[in-house]
This record gives C-alpha cells, structure tokens and sequence, in this order.
C-alpha cells in the first residue's frame, strides 16, 4: 500500500463512526455539528510525514464521511477540522491541529509535548483568544486502521459468576508486574504479564472472582508532571475512548485480547476502570488533540452564557456533554466495543455522577443510565458507579438505579474508625456490615450494589492505613496539599516503619480485622492489589503520578513470613465467605424472619449475649459488637455465623447466645488459630481483633 497513489476520496457512508476497511477500501465518517470542513490526513508509514490530504465530500446528519478506494488497514490518519476559531461563543475550530480520530482503535507514536499541540500561542496577552498557526502533526499522535477480524476466543468462555459470589481484585495492570524477578523485563508492566500462569495462580489462591483494572484506554502523560520528572501513572487522562494504551502492549490490541482469554479461561471476570466524565484535553487553557478541535461545542459541557469556559464537575478542567446524542452514542459505541471486542465482563464507571448529570443536575434517570440499562449487550455485564463528582449536589451514594453497583466510601471510612477505636461507630459499623441497607434497600435493590473496600488505589493501602497517622505526598511536588485530608488511620505508635515488635503486632491485628471485616461483610467485597500481603506506598495517599517502587506491587514483601502469612489469612476468610452463605447475603429482606428455632436472619447482640437496645446503641463509648446471621442452604438447612468484634484495647469476653448452638471457631483474627469447636459458653476475643463461629441447624427442629 503506498499512500501517495490515492488521488480522490467518493462518497462513503456515514455509519459506523470511525475508519472502518472493507477490504477494498476504508470508510471513514466522523462527527461534527459546526465544522464547516473537514480534512483527512494520509501518513507514511512511520506516522512522521503527512503526505495527502483530502477533504471529506459529504456530510450526512452531521457526520462527514467519504470512501479511500485502494486503502487497507495499517493506513496511518489524522483530522483537520475548519470552522470558526470563536472561543467566546464555544468554538475552536483550527486547522493547523491535527486531530486524533474519537473512534480510532489503535493509535500509532506518543504525543511528544510541544507548544504547536495548543490551539491558540502560549503567553499571549490574549491567551485562549489568540489563535496558534503552527502545524501540530510533527507532535501529535496518530490513527491506525485497523483490521476488523475475530479474535479466536476459543472454549475461554467468561465465567459470568453472579454479584452474590462476587470478589473483587483491584490492580494496575503495569504495576502489578514491574518488580516481578521471575518475569522477563520486556514482560514487566505488559498484558502478557497480566495473564502469566503465576499471577493467576496467585488470584487462585486467594480465592478473588474478578480483577478490576485501573484504565487502559490510551492516556495522555500531563505536561506539568513530565517536567517535574513525574508520570501520569494512574491514567485517569483519556486520549482514547476506543484504543488501548500503547504501553502496555508488545504487538498490538491483541495482547490485551490475549491477556482476557487466559484470565476468562482461568474463571476470572476482567471489568476495566472507565474514565468518561473528561478527557485528557483540560479546560480552555489545555491543549488540542481531538474533540476541542472536531466540535467542542458539541463534546463539551460550556459554561451557560460564558461558552469560552468549561463547566467542571470533574475537577479536571472539563466535562464531557453526554447529554449531546452523538456524545452518548460515542461512549455506548465504546462501552459495546470493549465488551463485545475484548470480552470486557464489566466496567467502574469513573465519577459516575458526572455521566448521570442533565441540565438540572444529577438525574439517576439520565440519558446515559437509561441508554446504558437498556442496552440489550451492555446490560449484561457488571455496571459499577463511583456516585460522587465535585459538582453541584455531588455526593449521591445509593442513588443510582437498580442494576448498578455503587462505590461504598461511607463503608471504607466507617469499617477504619470503628478499628482504629473510635467513639459512636458501633451504630455505623452494624449497617455497613449487613450491606448498608440503609443506604440501599430500596427499589428492589440487592446487598451487592455496596461495593466495599477499606482501601482502593485512590488513597491509603491498608498496611499504611496502620502505620501512618498522616499522608506523607511530598515526592508528588505538590507541598503535600494533595491526596485526602482525613484517612481515618493510626500509626499505633510510631510513624512509618518500625521495628518495635509490640508495635508491629497491634498493626497486624488490626489489618487483619481490617481485611477479615472487608470479607465477612454482606455486599461486594473489592481489596486492592497487594492488601493481601502488605503492600506499602510509604504513606503516599495520592500516587497517581509515582509510576515507580513506590506505586508497584513489592513482590518480595510477598515472599516474606509476613507477607506470606497475611496472604493464607486473607485466602481462608475468602473461603469462609464463600462457603457460608450466611456471611455474603443474596437479598435484604426480613431481618427478623426466623430461619431457625430462635435465630431470626439477622441479630445484633452484645458482649452478655442479649440484643442490644436503644440506649446501649446511643452510647458513644460502647464498642464491642456481635452480629448473628442466618441463611438457608441449598439443601435446606441453616447455615449460622456470629461475628464477634472488639476494637479496643484490652480482651473482651462474650456470652453466647441462646439458644445454644454447635459452635466452630472458624476464624480468630488475633492468634490465625486452626478451626476448632466450641466447648464453653463464653468466647474471649483479644484486643483489636475478631472472631467468627458458624453453626448449621435445620429449620423446624431443635438446634
């Protein structure tokens, strides 16, 4: 194929968005409402040279479109679009900008940072309403056609395992590799490392159901950090919604691809982190790569009145118009691709209030809710909110509908200070153990729309959650001014590392109650990658920009007696919750419908074995905790926990309650002893530690 033969493009067609090959040519159609021309760009080879350009010769319902006869895939493209440099009135139209095309499925050289990459001339006293005239191709990244042939996804079906069995593994599919010894460095920080043999054997055995990816759609690395030596490591930075990102592969999409069978063939659900709320374009003052360019009336959100400004939910300088049709169609495209073209089992949805948000504000009835539950593909699989964006109204956890999924921070912060000792959690703490039906049991909704988590990689890993009393961010050359204010965590007596050992025993009890907590509670359990065995950032609360040790998994904290140990701990509650129905509830339901002679569904109880009344809730210094659950089995018995908690200093002793069961000391979270019966009828529970007892019954007889 050599490019400089094409001498004209026809017609075409306007759907689908993006360039597509039909072995004869390629179609390429993209929108814009208020372009008045558009160009496309045909490059060498290499991506360096621009050598045709042609202008697209028709325009059909605001998509313009036109056939390449002779082009096949390979090709290397990129947009010119003519219109009206207005930025007052919401229009930036320039052409010496090449654009990346919105649908692009591959994308060839980075975006090598240069002033030409703005749309109007830096230090100018007009700033923004100046207009920039340099050609922005030598430094702009560019499109690849690609070729549109099925993956074989041979008998690696996805495992499609149900919410109530759901456990989550959140990771970055870079760092999880980069300081693994066992692994060639060509493979650190790939696809092919995500699905080598020992990592998911190491998923095996801890028993996790899914892994949830930070983003892989192709980002862009922020200018400010590169020049302060830094990387946008998370990648919360959208270049493209359709492309994944170009570091993280070896030979091409196909890794990815490559990467998701092995895990599906493994009985592990892949669901990717998905940033649709802004791009990687910033406010008025950020550079022009892609949709400012094509129509940034249209794929924005303008300030009413004042078009030259950006409305800015997101605290990241935009907000992309999901209210606009061809915006929302743009992203479900996307969404339908990942899943249908990646096998994507599911997606978190990246400040999702932002995409439920009209011109009256948040609407959990919004276009993008509404579109995307109705979807006959996407309705499938596992939809994921974090129901909070900086915006008017913001915080909206328990709002979305049923059929989502929400993010539970009120469960991550709740679950740290009631283990950290404070005053008035016990009241918290009992509804975010049975699902935080308070915030969710309405609407027919079900306990695994909480996400729970302690940690997440936004924030603290556990391990600094017990060893630091305050973020430590200053490697992010931000004056430690960034990260969260308040991380509900304890030092125990000595900031950072240690090694005083009675200080590194209280840290072990309370990170295991911390993680034992995490998966004994009704709901979706979520553990970031690396909990499990102590993984620190050296009390860093915000590494989105540490693309280093401090942000990569440290592997060999993993092969310590500690970071072993922790492991088989995190790997036996995992079990218990799978082998307990009692402990992962599949409905709210009636918590004093009695399942057994005396044992309703749900019991709270205190340390003498009697329920807890009104005043003993009100009591803020009141602290230790017992909750009894009870669910049918399969085969129609009962199945039975008790969940004894006590966050304080010193041993507490509890009664059991009747009526008298059969008690298994399943779990005890101070000494890690093997399970074993219960022959009194009192149990102690260590300082800062937990203990769970189960028992079976069959209903309608005597326990």
């Amino acid at each position: 194929m050599d490019p400089t033969q094409f001498t004209r493009l026809t017609t075409g067609r306007p759907y689908p968005l993006g360039a597509v090959s039909d072995g004869l040519g390629v179609n390429f159609a993209v929108f814009s409402a208020n372009a008045t021309r558009i160009e496309l760009c045909i490059f060498d080879a290499r991506g360096r040279k621009e050598l045709r350009r042609f202008d697209l010769p028709e325009c059909t319902d605001e998509v313009w479109h036109g056939y390449l006869p002779d082009a096949q895939p390979g090709l290397i493209y990129g947009y010119r679009a003519h219109g009206p440099y207005d930025p007052r009135n919401g229009h930036r139209f320039n052409p010496h900008k090449l654009l990346l095309d919105p649908y692009a499925r591959q994308m060839t050289g980075p975006v090598s940072w240069s002033d030409a990459l703005f749309g109007y001339r830096l230090n100018h006293a007009r700033a923004d309403l100046s207009m920039d005239r340099r050609d922005s191709a030598p430094a702009m990244a560019k499109a690849v056609v690609t070729e549109d042939v099925p993956f074989n996804w041979g008998n690696s079906k996805a495992p499609d395992t149900p919410w109530t069995d759901t456990t989550l593994y959140e990771v970055h599919l870079r760092g999880v590799s980069m300081q693994r010894e066992d692994l060639r460095p060509p493979l650190r920080g790939t696809c092919a490392a995500l699905a080598d043999p020992r990592f998911i054997e190491h998923l095996h055995r801890l028993g996790v159901t899914a892994v949830e990816l930070l983003p892989v759609h192709a980002f862009l690395q922020d200018r400010f950090l590169l020049e302060r030596g830094l990387r946008n490591y998370w990648g919360y930075n959208t270049l493209s919604f359709f492309s994944p990102e170009p570091s993280y592969l070896q030979n091409g999409p196909n890794d990815l691809r490559q990467a998701v069978r092995r895990l599906h063939a493994a009985g592990l659900e892949v669901i990717l982190d998905v940033v649709y709320n802004h791009t990687c374009e910033g406010s008025e003052l950020g550079p022009t790569l892609s949709w400012r360019g094509l129509d940034n009336a249209s794929y924005y959100r303008l300030m009413p009145g004042e078009e030259r400004y950006y409305i800015n939910d997101t605290g990241c300088g935009n907000t992309v118009n999901v209210s606009h049709p061809r915006v929302l169609q743009m992203v479900m495209d996307s969404l339908r691709y990942w899943t249908q073209s990646y096998g994507i089992d599911g997606f978190r949805f990246d400040l999702g209030v932002t995409l439920g948000r009209e011109g009256t504000g948040f609407d959990p009835g919004s276009g993008f809710f509404d579109a995307l539950l109705q979807d006959p593909v996407l309705a499938r699989v596992k939809l994921i909110s974090e129901p909070w964006d900086i915006g008017p109204d913001g915080y909206q956890l328990g709002n979305h509908q049923p059929g989502m999924a929400e993010w539970n921070d009120r469960y991550r912060d709740t679950v740290r200070r009631y283990w950290r000792g404070d005053e008035g959690m016990r009241g918290d703490m009992a509804a975010r153990l049975c699902g935080s039906r308070d915030i969710f049991d309405r609407r027919h909704r079900r306990p695994w729309a909480s996400i729970n988590f302690v940690s997440s990689h936004d924030g603290f890993t556990i391990q600094d959650v017990v060893s630091y009393d305050g973020s430590h961010n200053e490697a992010n050359g931000e004056n430690g001014n960034d990260g969260h204010s308040e991380n509900y965590s304890h030092n125990w007596g000595e900031e950072g590392p240690t090694e005083d050992a009675t200080i590194l025993e209280r840290r072990g009890r309370v990170q295991r109650a911390l993680l034992a907590t995490l998966f004994l509670s009704d709901g979706t359990p979520m553990m970031l990658a690396g909990d499990e065995f102590g993984n620190s950032q050296d009390g860093n609360n915000n590494a989105y920009c540490q693309d280093g040790p401090l942000s990569w998994l440290d592997w060999g904290q993993a092969q310590s007696d500690a970071g072993r140990a922790l492991s088989h701990f995190v790997a036996r509650v995992v079990a218990l919750r799978r082998d307990h129905p009692s402990l992962r509830a599949a409905r709210f339901g009636d918590a004093a419908q009695e399942i057994c002679p005396g044992v309703s569904a749900i019991s709270w109880l205190d340390a003498h074995g009697g329920y807890i009344d009104q005043e003993s809730w009100e009591d803020p210094q009141l602290r230790t905790l017992a909750l009894r659950r009870a669910a049918l089995r399969e085969d129609g018995s009962a199945d039975i926990s008790l969940l004894l908690m006590n966050p304080s200093a010193e041993p507490a002793t509890f009664t059991l309650p009747e009526p008298a069961q059969a008690w298994l000391r399943e779990l005890d979270s101070a000494t890690q002893v093997p399970a074993a019966p219960v022959s009194e009828s009192e149990v102690t529970v260590e300082a800062h530690s937990l203990v769970l007892l189960t028992a079976t019954c069959i209903p309608g007889s005597a326990s």
